[in-house]
């Protein structure tokens, strides 16, 4: 069994900014977030954001991160998991 790593082990930078711009949407009742406007907020491409979330969809134990749909930009649906 292998100890938990610290989030800044888990996470590269870009994922960190990532989750933030995400806990901000959550807390403002959002759940819904489109790569394109997220890579707007945080100055990145909207390909670096999509991979990052795919990734993120598989490692983040906190938030439940899928991929909704896609017309002019994939849109993720990004809900708190139950602890």
């Amino acid at each position: 069994m292998s100890a938990k790593k610290p989030i800044k082990e888990k996470y590269s930078e870009t994922q960190r900014r990532i989750l933030r711009h995400l806990r901000v949407g959550l807390r403002a009742g959002k759940s819904y977030f489109k790569s394109k406007y997220i890579a707007l907020d945080l100055g990145l491409s909207p390909k670096e954001v999509g991979t990052n979330l795919a990734i993120l969809s598989e490692i983040c134990d906190d938030l439940d991160i899928k991929r909704w749909s896609y017309s002019s930009s994939t849109t993720w649906r990004v809900t708190p998991r139950p602890s």
